[in-house]
């Protein structure tokens, strides 16, 4: 190659590289939404900086894009942001070329958040530009000054974040109010926290109740009975919540609340308030010591395995049934097996019986409702005193050992014993339900051929499916890309895609797939030596891709 033609390539190179568009978005964000009800606040400044930077550019073929990505009231610590989202999305289908930034800690101040960021922007061939940092991120030396300027701008935050914490701590210990949810009995005046009179006795009235009810679960009931509500709260977004009836759950973190007393609590301290108390303290510590000993008999009742009938569970020959477990791929499995003893010879001590416990815990309780909804709470036993069966059951402590005798399994049934005294005359003292264990193997009916063609009666290999779903799926992407108009035609989609035209339509049939072919698929019943080529270029009509490939007709 001459010198000449030489110079002419590159010339002609750089006219072609200065006439092309590049579509800029600019983002802006600010941690705090304060001042962003001004009419020009510190977002519009950002953008205005960065639209000035952009028309300076115009002569390289910079165009700013008409959507405008603003977070306001956003911290840059993570990239939960719905602007950044929406950013990402733009990035991900190919709309922006070039970001414009007025810092880099507004698009990020997590070096770890940093590294997503430029590897979904090297992915779409997407640049950022900060315009008070001047850097070039296509060179090593430009990626080590933006990293040196992550790092100092993760390092401020982080050390915001830890002054903010100690002054919290510092508050906290003088007994100062310093935010937060405000407790049910109590309203903010001037920053302070003062007893609102009737919100107060509500309080007094649950503590109360619990003290003589002994057990949460009762308790829920009969707040919710009497429609006893949580407080209703209007938050910054204006979204309102709570009003809702009381669960276990925050039921038992408000009877341990110890603001109550008058006390500011700072993780597992607290400290004295300056906020009036509700309660006595020996009220207070009553219901303590109440929750502790629950607390510790539902640990006692259930172990560690958590497992609901220890020690009443019995298989078909009679041999108690302990529980146990199994842990596969990092997910534990919990069952129950039978126990043999020492001496056990023969044939029974060969039939060991495992059945999973989730299912076997599921058709006691099931079989307790059923039986409690038909014949309705019990006239001879206190409904409060004694609460709900399957809620005792679930929650209460020793509820087990109070209200079963014995579950055993037989062939087709179970049987539940229950206790003398456990329940009211109307109650039967044995309940039988059908029952079989579920299969440890899941069937699947493959797909018969209709002329021998497949004679592999197994169905498709996983790694197969999987290849298959995640074709059938880029295929229907690529069709709503095509009718939505996103990409103009087959040639600018095999482009994006790194593909032929002849590849892309191919593959395009696949978006026509019956549906249940699809479902077949989706279920793993397709037979063996079925893949992407067998699919691709199927008649139209779903009726006749079945005969196509050889398939059993519906």
């Amino acid at each position: 190659m001459t010198r000449r033609s030489s110079s002419r390539r590159a010339n002609f190179a750089a006219d072609g590289a200065k006439s092309r568009s590049l579509r800029c978005a600019i983002y802006t964000r600010v941690s705090t939404d304060q001042g962003l009800e001004q009419d020009f606040n510190s977002l519009d400044a950002q953008r205005e900086a960065c639209a000035a930077y952009i028309r300076s550019q115009a002569h390289e073929g910079w165009v700013l894009v008409p959507t405008s990505y603003d977070d306001g009231g956003y911290s840059g610590g993570n990239l939960d942001r719905p602007a950044l989202k929406a950013l990402l999305e733009a990035v991900a289908a190919r709309r922006i070329d070039v970001i414009v930034v007025y810092k880099v800690d507004r698009l990020t101040r997590s070096l770890a958040d940093f590294a997503k960021l430029v590897e979904a922007f090297d992915a779409a061939g997407v640049s950022f530009i900060s315009i008070t940092q001047s850097f070039n991120t296509t060179t090593s030396v430009g990626r080590l000054t933006l990293n040196m300027l992550l790092s100092f701008a993760q390092f401020e935050r982080e050390v915001t974040g830890e002054r903010i914490r100690d002054k919290i701590a510092a508050s906290k210990k003088k007994g100062i109010w310093v935010g937060g949810v405000v407790p049910l009995g109590y309203r903010v005046v001037e920053r302070k926290l003062v007893i609102d009179q009737a919100e107060a006795e509500t309080v007094r009235f649950i503590f109360r109740r619990y003290l003589e009810f002994g057990s949460l679960g009762a308790l829920v009931d009969d707040l919710k009975r009497k429609g006893v509500m949580t407080r209703i709260r209007t938050l910054a977004t204006g979204r309102v919540v709570g009003g809702v009836p009381f669960t276990r759950g925050p039921l038992s973190y408000f009877l341990k609340n110890r603001m109550y007393l008058g006390e500011i609590n700072h993780g597992p301290n607290s400290y004295p308030g300056e906020h009036p108390p509700i309660l006595d303290r020996d009220v207070f510590d009553a219901v303590q010591t109440r929750l502790a000993a629950q607390a510790t008999a539902t640990d006692f009742r259930r172990s560690r395995s958590g497992s609901l009938l220890t020690g009443k569970l019995f298989d078909p020959l009679g041999r108690p049934m302990t529980p146990s477990y199994a842990v596969k791929a990092g997910v534990r499995y919990r069952y129950y097996i039978s126990r043999c003893g020492s001496g056990s010879m023969g044939a029974d001590a060969t039939r060991i019986v495992r059945v999973s416990a989730p299912d076997i815990e599921d058709a006691v309780l099931k079989a307790l409702a059923s039986t409690e909804d038909r014949i309705g709470t019990s006239k001879t036993v206190d409904p409060v005193a004694a609460g709900h069966i399957v809620d005792r059951l679930t929650h209460e402590p020793r509820a087990i050992q109070d209200l079963i005798d014995r579950v055993a399994i037989r062939t087709g049934s179970i049987e539940i014993k229950l206790m003398a005294d456990a329940v009211g005359t109307d109650w039967p003292k044995t309940i039988a339900i059908p029952w079989f264990k579920p299969p440890t193997r899941v069937h699947r009916d493959v797909i018969a051929p209709a002329e021998g063609q497949w004679s592999d009666p197994r169905a498709m290999s996983s790694d197969t499916r999987s290849r298959l779903l995640s074709t059938i799926a880029a295929s229907r992407s690529w069709l709503d890309d095509l009718a939505s108009g996103r990409v103009e035609d087959v040639e600018k989609l095999a482009g994006r895609e790194g593909r032929s035209p002849r590849s892309v339509t191919m593959l395009l049939s696949l978006a026509f797939l019956a549906p249940d072919l699809v479902a077949a698929i989706v279920d793993n019943r397709m037979p063996r030596g079925i893949g992407v080529t067998q699919l691709m270029d199927l008649p139209c009509e779903w009726s006749q891709q079945r005969r196509a490939l050889g398939l059993a007709s519906l």
